[in-house]
């Protein structure tokens, strides 16, 4: 869909604006963001705002990038930073960090900020309620964040992806060194001084009022949680390090005598050669785990051990929404099965994780058998396919249905509830999704050069192409409208749907 996406013309156009009633009860709105130039487009660089209605790119005019947002047209630099431009959460701001003369700076809506020698890369970050920005930036060889346009305090270095805001907005936190010692800043106030931090442990609690990290001290290691020191261990899991959902709990891996551990709220649990993918349920009620004994592996649900097998599928282990259900993949031999209550088939292969119904009720999975692949829900197997559209599986809201995408000798279609749709050349990625009222089935399609948005079975308008990169989706607004981003002739198009 990129490919075929990206061949046409660049740049400016005003904003153009028109509606008119599309058959088949749908009320069809096209606001034209830009035209694009494939020629000057930077691979890789393209950002769709979480509102879905904004796009934001890097272009290449005579040999120096510009960045595009929307139909505006920034200003040429010797460089700009990858990763950037982002917008901020509410869609309402955009930053990007550039290069100029060999000095760096951020440029928010437009606007050039103070010039620094070197700027952290990956550390421009908008905070949770788009009100607040933060990056990390140098100057003279010592480094400091910038948080609301404000310099901190200068140190030897800041730890690479540590500055982050708390979920409410109002804390900011980094690792930061000076000399051999290392130390977390809050707020601008720098905590005891310690002899490493590990990497990705920074984390605040969901309700903000509480942080947690893991420090080095000699050969031995220990979270820190709200400044309190844990116990010692010989290492701590990478980025295990976690809050419930409720802020209550704390939990992490961590290794003493060659051994694995779980430890939650400081107390230890049963010692595994290994273990893995840790979680706490939605509900804060329950710990899950992988732990490897003997050769095998197998849950660990709360203390409680599962069955042992020859392998688990890592970043399988699922709760259900209400955190009263567990699955996962596993093998045994050759074959593979998800585990869960009930009916637990064999297959040669699980495509992607399993996916529980938002009731918790339900659950479905991908599997292969042989050189086919057909989706399992409740332990029942549906019709065997060419393919299944990986990630394609979906809930409707209220649990009842189910649809996902599927092909036969190379056309794609929608399977809802077992009935088949129209075929095409290819579906677009991320569709099928269900309307919140559940009535509505919603996909884009592809047949040539031709894409289309289907719903329930009946197609729409006629475009070059349907984003699906970049955050690109197709978003309902509410159970009668939805939103998606198309081109046709070169030009973007910001697309509202109305389903009457």
């Amino acid at each position: 869909m990129f490919r075929i996406f990206i061949a046409f013309l660049f740049i400016y156009s005003s904003t153009a604006i028109y509606a008119e009633e599309a058959p088949l009860n749908r009320i069809v709105t096209e606001k034209l963001i830009t035209q694009i130039d494939t020629s000057s487009w930077v691979q890789d660089t393209c950002r769709i705002s979480p509102n879905n209605r904004r796009i934001a790119y890097v272009g290449n005019l005579d040999n120096k990038p510009v960045a595009i947002i929307d139909e505006v047209k920034g200003k040429q630099y010797d460089s700009i930073m990858k990763g950037t431009p982002i917008f901020s959460p509410d869609s309402k701001h955009t930053a990007y960090a550039a290069k100029l003369n060999q000095k760096w700076f951020i440029v928010a809506d437009g606007k050039e900020i103070k010039q620094y020698d070197t700027l952290g890369m990956d550390t421009l970050t908008f905070s949770p309620n788009s009100k607040r920005t933060a990056y990390v930036a140098s100057l003279d060889n010592k480094w400091f964040a910038v948080i609301d346009g404000k310099e901190g305090e200068r140190y030897d270095g800041i730890g690479a992806g540590s500055l982050i805001f708390s979920p409410d907005s109002k804390h900011v936190a980094y690792m930061a060194g000076l000399g051999d010692k290392r130390f977390l800043v809050v707020n601008g106030e720098n905590l005891k001084y310690y002899e490493g931090i590990e990497k990705g442990s920074v984390t605040f609690s969901p309700d903000s009022k509480h942080i947690a990290y893991a420090v080095w001290i000699g050969k031995k290691v220990q979270v820190i949680v709200d400044e309190k020191e844990g116990k010692q261990y010989d290492d701590i899991g990478v980025g295990t390090v976690m809050f419930s959902s409720d802020s209550k709990h704390i939990a992490y891996t961590a290794k003493t005598d060659n051994n694995w551990l779980v430890v939650v709220d400081g107390e230890w649990g049963k010692q595994y050669d290994n273990v893995a993918n840790l979680k706490f349920s939605p509900d804060s009620n329950h710990v899950a785990c992988f732990a490897m004994t003997g050769g095998k592996w197998l849950a660990v649900l709360d203390g409680k051990e599962g069955n042992q097998y020859d392998d688990v599928t890592k970043g399988s282990l699922i709760f259900s929404p209400d955190g009263k259900r567990l699955a996962y993949i596993a093998k045994v031999g050759e074959k593979w099965l998800v585990v869960s209550e009930g009916n637990e088939n064999q297959y040669d292969g699980i495509l992607g994780f399993p996916l529980f119904s938002p009731d918790g009720d339900r659950l479905a999975y991908i599997a292969k058998l042989g050189k086919k692949m057909l989706v399992v829900t409740d332990g029942k197997e549906g019709k065997q396919y060419s393919e299944v559209g990986d990630g394609s599986i979906v809930f409707s809201p209220d649990s009842r249905q189910l649809a996902y995408s599927v092909s036969i000798e190379n056309k794609w279609f929608v399977v809802v509830d077992e009935k088949e749709s129209k075929q095409y050349d290819g579906i677009v990625r991320g569709t099928p999704i269900f309307s919140p009222d559940n009535k509505h089935v919603v996909y884009g399609a592809r047949t040539g050069v031709r894409n289309t948005v289907v719903i329930d079975g009946k197609e729409g308008r006629i475009y070059d192409s349907i984003f699906s990169i970049g955050g690109g989706r197709i978003l309902f607004e509410s159970p009668g409208s939805f939103c998606y981003l198309a081109t046709k002739k070169g030009e973007i198009y910001s697309i509202e749907e109305n389903i009457k």
